[in-house]
């Protein structure tokens, strides 16, 4: 297995993913990009920047001697457009021009905030990824999808804008908390779901290894999760088709998300997002109920939640027609034809949404 894969753009050669076990090469391929002596700017949050700003930053020096460290406050709350013009602030305040970088270090949230920042400071200044999550480097570091929340509404102000690089250091993942490993692992399971049966597959005869974070494993779980989403966008960059597929399971999971007012992380919601689109898909005689029911109970050897407590299915549903993913007035769903087949699906009805969250709601039984 390489260390690298290409995506393409149009057909053409547009940035490459690099999978790496340090940050030693970061500094080189950078180069490689035409960067060196201009000015770097690294934005991260106040989690991420206590392991890795120090370190990123002292791989860089021999490129630039202006690097800057703009740090976001952790946590999905704070994406939002208020913060974003912090970061234009201090891009103003040291001079940043087109010919700059930023570097995104850190999980999906940095990363979407990073890529929306460089798409609209001076129209466009170039950036490059440097993820440190399991979800941010199989998902949402890959594809050029950038943005942030509005009063709580998921991504509903975003660009698609291209990195010129995503480097990811697999060793990070050591540092993650099990909840945040598990979140990303949701994103994992999706791709095989939709796109890969055989990865499917492999990802449930893996699951010690992965819980285990076994770095073989792990290495190639997010090689071929990257692929899957690779050969996607490539297909379909701006979401006019086919892309839409990697949606499953977020329509009701960014509803969700929203109604537990963000406690929940977004793998998790990502998880019972997918369980609630199996169960429609088993109820639309899709797939059957034994493949239904495997599906379930496969996240939760992962760590991931296949019920929820203390919501509302009529608030969720309300809230389904307010997400980006909207069709005019009806809710596009991704469902499941079989394991490895996903669908775009316009007639998913309010009843049936209702059903799948019934589903999914815990209620403890006081027998």
């Amino acid at each position: 297995m390489e260390n690298r894969m290409t995506v393409n753009y149009n057909n053409k050669p547009c940035y490459d993913i690099l999978f790496e076990k340090d940050f030693d090469k970061l500094a080189k391929e950078i180069d490689k990009l035409g960067f060196k002596d201009r000015k770097f700017a690294i934005i991260t949050d106040t989690n991420v920047s206590k392991l890795y700003s120090e370190e990123v930053k002292g791989k860089l020096e021999v490129l630039s001697d202006k690097i800057i460290t703009i740090e976001i406050p952790a946590g999905e709350e704070n994406k939002n457009l208020s913060e974003i013009e912090k970061i234009y602030e201090e891009l103003i305040i040291n001079k940043f021009d087109r010919h700059d970088l930023i570097i995104a270090l850190g999980g999906g949230v940095v990363g979407d905030m990073a890529g929306f920042t460089a798409a609209t400071y001076l129209r466009g200044i170039a950036f490059i990824q440097v993820p440190t999550t399991l979800l941010a480097q199989t998902d949402s570091s890959i594809g050029g999808k950038t943005g942030v929340d509005l009063n709580g509404y998921k991504n509903m102000i975003g660009a698609f804008y291209m990195p010129r690089l995503v480097y990811m250091n697999i060793s990070t993942l050591n540092s993650l908390s099990g909840r945040q490993y598990a979140s990303g692992f949701a994103e994992v399971m999706k791709h095989g779901l939709i796109k890969d049966a055989s990865f499917y597959t492999w990802l449930v005869e893996n699951m010690y290894e992965i819980d285990d974070k076994d770095p073989d494993v792990v290495l190639e779980m997010v090689y071929r999760s990257c692929d899957i989403k690779r050969a996607v966008v490539e297909k379909d960059p701006t979401e006019k088709g086919d892309r839409a597929l990697l949606n499953f399971g977020h329509t009701l999971g960014h509803a969700i998300e929203k109604a537990k007012d963000f406690e929940l992380a977004h793998g998790e919601c990502v998880a019972l997002g997918c369980v609630a689109a199996a169960f429609i898909s088993w109820k639309k005689e899709m797939i059957s109920m034994d493949e239904y029911y495997e599906i379930r109970d496969m996240f939760v050897p992962f760590n991931l939640p296949i019920s929820v407590e203390d919501i509302d299915p009529d608030n969720v549903i309300e809230l389904t027609k307010s997400d980006k993913k909207a069709d005019g007035d009806k809710i596009r769903f991704i469902l499941l034809k079989k394991i490895g087949k996903a669908v775009i699906d316009l007639t998913v009805t309010e009843d049936e949404m209702r059903a799948a969250l019934d589903e999914i709601i815990y209620i403890e039984n006081n027998d």
